[in-house]
């Protein structure tokens, strides 16, 4: 019997490994991505968090690779993937690893693949490179740069590249350095055309023609085809929202009596908290381990200690793991995670655009599942969730806090005449 990866255009030796994780069907995004890499198109592609986008661009390029190996004597850089941050980075590289895992690969060249972020020291990390001589990357776009602009990658020949959570990546803080790597790879290349892909769960109209405009040059004009999946439907139907009244003095205090609430109706729980900015993660994990919750925080730099590469590791280690109940992060650092088993989104502000709003959702009811997203704020806040509610077509549930329980409000008598 067929399959449904190999209809699809997935290689024998991968529709393996994806079994080892229960993974049967391929998702309808993957449907339609994966043909499309097989036949050399250039995509950019849009589909709801959890279903499936780095499988979508992986099974096919590597399966590519695959085929050609040994049979390409050009050495460097045949396949890039540059993700904003080094947390998805480091889980991109994770699955090119369990995916080549146990694959035959008997021909004079192997494929290996190399991680290139920020947070490991550079002398270090161009020894690595050296030695290994990679053909895979996946990094994140600064570290990219410096290498590439050190020499120590060389990216003449490259085949296939990638821009995960592409939206973030062409955003305000991003734009200079991606222009960057495309003019540089356009001398490095000159009339070669790498195989493009860019996905993220969020390109609007205004995102892709700013790609388009970005990449056009190496893509080739009139190229480049555009596939939204028909799943976004998850956020309407998978995915609860409610919202928790608070003064903004009060908020931190409000969010700890939800954790213990929740913690008392469900024995396990991994919950993540966002914040717009890093200082207000920091102090908002600041005050919940005074107050010995069992919390972790993922933010780069802020007006208090930044935390280390390591220590942001160590702590999604530790809550993909479950031995901490809450990561207190930004949109930026969790931006891209597939992390198992979250069963609630906290919000402590409502987002100015609301496909930030939708990445936060998108960190639970993953891979079929359910979750529930709370927005915790003030009045205003309140206001600008009401507006997020008519634009994302969704329904948001008042809910309060009695006797450590989570309830729906109680009506007074003037609120029944209506």
């Amino acid at each position: 019997m067929t399959n449904a990866f190999e209809l699809s255009g997935a290689a024998s030796g991968f529709i393996e490994k994806l079994d080892e994780r229960n993974i049967k069907d391929p998702t309808a995004i993957q449907k339609k991505i994966i043909p499309l890499l097989n036949e050399n198109k250039n995509v950019f592609f849009s589909s709801a968090t959890g279903t499936g986008k780095t499988f979508a661009y992986l099974l096919p390029v590597l399966g590519k690779l695959l085929d050609d190996n040994g049979t390409d004597a050009k050495g460097g850089i045949r396949f890039l993937i540059i993700a904003p941050t080094l947390e998805l980075s480091t889980q991109i590289k994770d699955e090119i690893d369990f995916l080549l895992e146990g694959t035959s690969q008997t021909k004079p060249r192997t494929l290996n693949s190399a991680l290139a972020i920020g947070s490991v020291k550079l002398d270090r990390q161009i020894e690595m490179l050296k030695k290994t001589r990679p053909c895979i990357i996946a990094g994140n776009l600064n570290r990219i740069l410096v290498l590439a602009r050190k020499g120590i990658i060389n990216l003449n020949n490259l085949q296939f590249l990638v821009f995960d959570e592409a939206d973030r990546l062409i955003s305000g803080e991003m734009l200079e350095e991606t222009n960057e790597l495309c003019d540089l790879l356009k001398r490095k290349l000159k009339n070669q055309k790498p195989v493009i892909a860019a996905c993220s769960a969020t390109l609007n109209k205004k995102c892709r023609e700013k790609l388009f405009s970005v990449l056009g040059e190496l893509s080739g004009p009139g190229e480049t085809q555009f596939v939204e999946s028909d799943d976004h439907e998850i956020l309407r139907e998978k995915i609860e929202h409610w919202a928790v009244f608070s003064e903004k003095r009060r908020r931190d205090q409000t969010l700890r009596s939800f954790l213990a609430a929740v913690k008392a109706k469900k024995s396990k729980i991994k919950v993540l908290v966002f914040t717009n900015r890093g200082d207000e993660a920091a102090m908002t994990l600041s005050r919940l381990a005074y107050h010995h919750v069992n919390a972790a925080g993922l933010f780069g730099k802020t007006g208090m200690k930044a935390l280390s590469g390591e220590e942001r590791k160590a702590a999604l280690d530790a809550f993909r793991k479950g031995s901490i109940e809450a990561l207190v992060s930004t949109d930026l650092a969790a931006r891209g995670l597939d992390i198992p088993g979250i069963t609630h989104v906290v919000s402590l502000d409502v987002p100015d655009d609301s496909d930030v709003y939708i990445h936060r959702c998108g960190r639970t009811a993953r891979a079929g599942k359910k979750g529930v997203m709370v927005t915790i704020g003030d009045e205003t806040q309140m206001r600008l969730l009401a507006s997020l509610e008519k634009k994302l077509k969704i329904k948001i549930y008042p809910k309060e806090l009695h006797y450590g329980k989570i309830c729906a409000p109680v009506m007074n008598e003037e609120e029944e005449d209506f």
